[in-house]
């Protein structure tokens, strides 16, 4: 296994109370947002790539433990959703000078509350920006919604844990001429095909990965795709970012210990998977990890696999020139 050393990780104190479940930094890396099992939101502001912990506000709204946390993208302002045990979704906003309380800037506030689910609501993904502001919601009872549609509908039969957007470009659009570019789900084939497309993944407690499209013909979401291969539960999902090149990837994390990576070749072609395989890591055997695989996440430009094992350890993984995937790189708490 070919490694490169890691920069020396720098810990935050965050002030939580109980044990924290999710950390992302905003679209600029400007401001950090962190979630706990203490039922609260705290977002700190970023210096020199360290958060500041005088800045750092907390923001109250859930009765449960809260999962994850999402950035909008900043063309919407300054927006926050959060997801929790308690069966809710929030979305926060950062207020302008003089509505904040006390007239002050930053102040935090919760501008919409989504109680559709009845169960608790694991995970939150934001739609790329040029869909809209528009968020997904994934829920053990089953039911995946949509907020910008006001949707609600059963996704996996027995809970849903992850939900991930696929990029607004439609596979293979860079390349293709227009008349030749692939419809949109519900789209007219007689008619010029849309640049953009409203697709994403869902992670559910029945083992299973699906992909749903939004057609515009019915106004509602289709399955498109069951992705088959794990055998728990599946943890996370990620699709990696695409500016328009035919081949699209996605990356799944499953309590079985295994990461399986989809790829689909072409827009109208099947989706194929390929397990990494961690055998030269302590502990670990051929194509299962250690421990449980918690989450997996895309670099911006998705080529690099970040890889978050129970085991306490963060990897990097590249696909080969000529096919297959290697760990280029190893961080551990």
């Amino acid at each position: 296994m070919a490694t490169s050393a890691a920069p020396k990780s720098v810990p935050i104190e965050t002030a939580h109370d109980d044990m924290i479940h999710d950390a992302q930094l905003d679209y600029y890396g400007k401001r950090l947002a962190t979630c706990s099992s203490d039922r609260s939101v705290r977002v700190f502001e970023v210096v020199n790539g360290e958060p500041q912990k005088k800045d750092g506000q907390t923001l109250r709204g859930h009765n449960g433990p809260v999962w994850q946390v999402a950035w909008a993208h900043p063309k919407y302002g300054h927006i926050l959703a959060s997801c929790s045990y308690d069966g809710k979704v929030l979305i926060w906003k950062e207020q302008s000078q003089g509505q904040a309380q006390g007239g002050g800037f930053g102040g935090w506030a919760k501008i919409k509350e989504h109680s559709l689910h009845n169960a608790s609501v694991n995970s939150v993904s934001w739609a790329p920006h040029e869909l809209g502001a528009i968020v997904a919601c994934a829920s053990s009872d089953g039911k995946l919604s949509v907020l910008t549609f006001k949707n609600i509908f059963n996704g996996h039969a027995i809970g849903c844990n992850a939900v991930s957007w696929a990029p607004a470009t439609l596979p293979g659009s860079l390349i293709t001429q227009q008349q030749q570019q692939p419809t949109a789900p519900g789209g007219n084939p007689d008619q010029p095909a849309h640049t953009t497309t409203k697709r994403f993944a869902s992670a559910g407690c029945d083992n299973l990965v699906k992909i749903w499209g939004f057609r515009e013909d019915q106004q509602a979401w289709i399955e498109e795709d069951t992705l088959e291969g794990h055998t728990d539960w599946v943890r996370d999902v990620a699709w990696a970012p695409n500016i328009g090149l035919p081949r699209s990837y996605i990356a799944t994390a499953s309590q079985d210990k295994t990461v399986l990576i989809w790829i689909k070749d072409a827009p109208t072609a099947p989706w194929t998977k390929t397990a990494l395989d961690p055998s030269s890591m302590s502990g670990a055997s051929s194509n299962r990890f250690p421990d449980v695989v918690w989450r997996v996440s895309w670099s911006l430009a998705g080529n690099i696999l970040a890889v978050s094992c129970g085991d306490g350890k963060v990897t990097l993984w590249k696909e080969r020139l000529k096919g297959g995937w290697e760990c280029v790189s190893e961080l551990a708490s």
